[in-house]
């Protein structure tokens, strides 16, 4: 069964598909950073950094802010939890899991 939440959902979890872009979003868990310090973190050229980049940007997963001629990324956290909304779904709504009790 579908759920109107699915089209939406579908771009993010594309998003988390590449290991790299898993670590730029690892990276920015705590802290705003210049895509100069990411493609050093992560050993990758600014090229290819742009790419992925780009990807997290278009799912709106990160937001860029200029500060001169560099571009500082952080999280969307909006866009989490969206994900962690639909995530949750499952342990109210699934029809698999086992009944819920409370412990005595």
């Amino acid at each position: 069964m579908k759920t109107a939440t699915q089209p939406a959902i579908l771009p993010l979890f594309q998003a988390f598909s590449d290991g790299y872009r898993v670590q730029i979003i690892e990276l920015l868990r705590d802290r705003e950073l210049c895509a100069c310090d990411i493609a050093k973190e992560l050993g990758v050229t600014q090229s290819k950094l742009s790419f992925h980049l780009k990807t997290l940007r278009e799912v709106d997963l990160i937001q860029g802010r200029q500060e001169g001629r560099w571009i500082y990324y952080r999280l969307n956290l909006q866009q989490f939890i969206v994900l962690e909304q639909y995530i949750a779904e499952f342990r109210r709504f699934s029809p698999i899991w086992p009944a819920r009790t409370c412990p005595d």
